[in-house]
This record gives structure tokens, sequence and C-alpha cells, in this order.
């Protein structure tokens, strides 16, 4: 299609974001991809395992789908890499000159910029863009809902991002990596970070970070119509700079009165007010958990070598594809070589998936740490897992900073998306 040609009609229709695709095209989705890296490939064969039906992956860039494209049929869905383009926009607007204008295009690159990102998605026409390094939930959170026959989901790209860290039973070690990454992000990264505590009765990972809990937590969550920007801020109880707790020790001959829907309006809340929302939470038959696995946008599951724990991660796993099929949890296993545990090709073939991130025993380290009232993850190996956690969850994915927005004009690829 030459630049400035009109579109055709059902190409000038705009489909809103989070709405089913025109037509039944994705009903049967086909992908085809162009990757030139063995990370990349595998990041999108992972990201994709539950989602794709017919995934061919071949090895080369933008130019080489071009080649390709002009002698196959054009697929449903159409990944190419503009990684080493001199000029990987207009790399793109040749590729469109061979594909059919309703494939639905993602793409892939090493530019890590939001001015690039806008011009690929709004001015382009590209359904969704990815800077590598890839992951296999990036990919399952960002391209997996277009492969379904979805739109992205207008999330936002900074800030009110919400990880849940829930282990599958007590004393797997959830708490030290929910209050460590939540360190992490606020300390280390310097986000507006805030850990929330739903232990209301124990408060124990606003302890991991030498944060005395008050009865402020608990109050929002039985009183719902109170809460507030400002209410939230005055509960939030500093650890650092850019990192606040929201947590709750409450007396045990007390009862905690939870009114349903109120944990939604806590984080819509928050989201207001901080880039990352990392939550420790327990699993209880409760709403307060569920609501919140419903409204995150990822979730860490948290299990050590033990029989027992790997059966109560299967059935966590199961809750957490009832709430949302299309994205796995990240799974973490903990102190993985503790004395009589199980081994990780042991656990791997008992939960059929891979586990993501694997943290040594360290009972020295994590005890001494959270004794103190201090991060375990300020060096050494449990250091190592949490950067890889921190890497898997793929909070943030563009980096911050004002660009001038490109101005807008009609996509390439069909129509713009916008």
């Amino acid at each position: 299609m030459a630049d400035g040609a009109p579109l055709p009609p059902a190409a000038q229709a705009s489909t809103p974001r989070g709405e089913p695709l025109g037509g039944q095209r994705l009903a049967t989705a086909q992908v085809l991809a162009f990757v030139t890296d063995a990370v990349s490939e595998a990041a999108l064969r992972e990201g994709l395992t539950d989602v794709a039906d017919g995934f061919d992956c071949r090895r080369g860039g933008v130019s080489t789908a071009i080649q390709s494209m002009q002698k196959l049929p054009t697929p449903q869905v159409l990944i190419v890499d503009v990684s080493g383009e001199e000029q990987p926009l207009g790399a793109l607007h040749n590729l469109s000159d061979v594909v059919e204008p309703d494939v639905i295009v993602l793409v892939i690159g090493e530019v890590d910029d939001i001015a690039f990102y806008r011009v690929v998605t709004r001015n382009l026409g590209a359904m969704e863009y990815l800077a590598k390094p890839l992951t296999r939930d990036l990919v399952n959170r960002f391209f997996s809902p277009v492969v379904r026959g979805h739109a992205p989901s207008n999330e936002g790209v900074f800030g009110g991002k919400l990880v849940t860290i829930t282990g599958a039973r007590g004393g797997v070690g959830a708490s030290v990596i929910a209050a460590n990454l939540a360190w992490h992000f606020g300390v280390s990264l310097r986000r507006h970070t805030v850990l929330l505590d739903t232990d209301l009765y124990r408060g124990t990972a606003a302890l991991m970070l030498d944060v005395d809990p008050g009865p402020g937590l608990r109050t929002t969550l039985e009183s719902p119509e109170r809460i507030d920007t400002l209410l939230a801020e005055r509960v939030a109880l500093p650890a650092a700079d850019r990192l606040h707790v929201l947590a709750s020790q409450t007396d045990l001959s007390q009862d905690f009165v939870y009114a349903p829907g109120a944990a939604v309006t806590l984080i819509n809340t928050l989201r207001r007010r901080y880039n990352a929302i990392i939550v420790d939470l327990p699993f209880t038959a409760s709403p307060l958990p569920r609501e919140l696995l419903a409204e995150a946008q990822q979730r860490v599951l948290v299990l050590n070598p033990t029989l027992p724990s790997v059966r109560d991660t299967l059935r966590l796993l199961a809750l957490c594809k009832s709430i949302n099929s299309a994205q796995r949890a990240v799974l973490v296993l903990n102190r993985a070589g503790m004395p009589g545990g199980l081994n990780r090709v042991q656990i791997e073939e008992a939960l059929q998936v891979k586990v993501d991130v694997v943290i040594p025993d360290l009972p020295r380290q994590v005890n001494s740490a959270t004794t103190l009232g201090e991060p375990a993850a300020a060096s050494g190996a449990f250091r190592t897992g949490l950067l890889q956690l921190a890497h898997d969850v793929g909070l943030f994915r563009l980096p911050d900073g004002t660009v001038e927005e490109p101005k807008a004009k009609s996509g390439l690829f069909g129509w713009l998306r916008s």
C-alpha cells in the first residue's frame, strides 16, 4: 500500500482496545514470527504456548519477513523483529506493501523509547511493540490477548502496576520475597512503591522492613467509603524515600469484617500514587485475596521443595488460570537445595510447567536480615534470584521520560489502532 493511499472502508474503522477484532479471522489463530535471536524465539514460544494454534517461528528480521511474505500467504498474526535495521520504520512501511491490509502485526526490537513505541503502534498501525530483552510474561501479557482475538488492554505504560506474591503454603518465604521485591523497586530502582501486607493480624512483611504496623489498613478495608488518596497517604508508613508500607497488626481477639469490593477501591486509589504495588497475599478462602488476584497485572507463586508445597502450587495455578487463562503466574522455587527437599527436575515434572526463578536455601543470610529488619536482597545469591524475579514480572516496560508525541495519521497495517 503506497504511503498516503486511501484505506479500504473496512480498514478505516477503528477497533476499540479490549474489544474483539472484527470478523472471524482469529477464531483459529495462525502466527508467523521472524526473530533474530534464540532468546526472543524462546520467549515467544513459551509466552504463546497455550494461545497460538499453528505457531511458526523463523530466524531473521523484518527484511527477511518482507522477502518471505512476497511468496507466502499472509498469516493471521505476524510478528517481526526490527533489531539491527538502520531504518526500522521504513522497513515496517515496506512490509505493509506485501501483506494483506487486515493482518495483525506485532513488533519487537531493540529501541526502548516511548516515542518509537507510539510511532509503531499509532502511526504505523502495528497492534503492539515490545523492546528486548523479551520474557515469557511480557509476551504473554501484551501479545497473547491479540492472538486470542482481542486488542491489547489500555492499561497504560507507567505506574499503577499490581503484583501479588502468594505462598503455596505457610513458611515458604513469600513474605520475605514480597518485602525484598518492594525494596528493590522502591530503593534500588527509585520507583514510587507501596508494599501492601494483607496479613492483618501479624504484619509480617512490614516488620521485615522495620515498619511498625498500625490500624490504618484494617480500617480502610472495613470502611471502603472512606478510602481516598489522602487517607491512603496517611495510612501508608514510610520505609524509605520512595517505599511505603500499608499494613496492620490487629489484636488477635478482634474480628476483621472485610467489606467486599474494598480491595478494588483501595488498589484504584493506590494506582494514582504509586508506580508499583507489591502485595504480600497469603491465600485464604475469603473475598480479599480473590479480588486482589483478579486485579493483579502479575501473580507470583512461591513454593519450597516439598511435596505439600508442590501440591498446593498446583491448586493455586488452577485458581489463577480460572481468573485469567491467558497469563500463567510466575513460579519461584525458594530454598532450593534444602536438606531432604525435592530437586528442580522432580518439581517441574510434578507441576508440568517450568520454574521461573530459583532461590537457594540461605537460612543464615535471610534469617539474619529478617531479624534486623533489613533487606536480604543487598547482595549474594538471594539478590541474584530477586533480580531475576524483578525482570520476569516485567513491571516497567518503557523508561521514564517525557517525549513529544508524533502527530497521528492513518496506520499502514489495515487501520489505525489507538
